[in-house]
């Protein structure tokens, strides 16, 4: 198996929040249709979290809050022209605060909800089960992170009285 050069990915693990339950949004792969993560290549001048929004509206049509304090480096395996290779990714919790209908990917790709205690029978076992984990075992703190964020939302909306 090769190892490309210069193929540094930034990804994001799309999820939500409902009471103590957290929901993961996986999309298919344009090549063999496993059910994956969002990711990509960083483009000239943008940031990791630029990467992150990018990459979530493209791919899974969401929009949402990167959670930056929690980043997850793991190499995947990808088919390419020259045979698989293996690429570092690294993912960003992304608590989604809005789903579209329609996304620049929306005809290469589907999307599936799956709660977190069931997405590693819903993801590529090879190159996610281990970023699932290392998700699960942080879930703690990101569920508490995420609920700030929707309380600061909320807040937001209010109109002030």
């Amino acid at each position: 198996m090769a190892k490309e050069t210069d193929m540094h990915r930034v990804g994001i693990i799309p999820f939500d929040i409902r009471d103590d339950l957290i929901a993961v949004l996986f999309v298919t792969s344009q090549t063999r249709g496993r059910w994956i993560l969002p990711k990509g290549k960083r483009k000239k001048a943008e940031t990791q979290t630029e990467t992150c929004f990018r990459e979530g509206l493209e791919e899974a049509g969401v929009k949402g809050e990167v959670l930056k304090d929690f980043p997850m480096t793991q190499v995947i395996t990808k088919q390419t022209d020259a045979g698989k290779v293996e690429i570092p990714v690294t993912y960003y919790p992304f608590l989604v605060t809005e789903q579209l209908d329609e996304w620049p990917e929306k005809a290469l790709r589907q999307r599936h909800w799956a709660l977190l205690e069931d997405a590693p029978r819903v993801a590529y076992r090879e190159d996610y089960l281990p970023v699932l984990e290392q998700f699960k075992a942080l879930s703690q703190w990101i569920r508490e992170t995420a609920k700030e964020h929707k309380r600061q939302q909320q807040e937001e909306l209010m109109p002030a009285q």
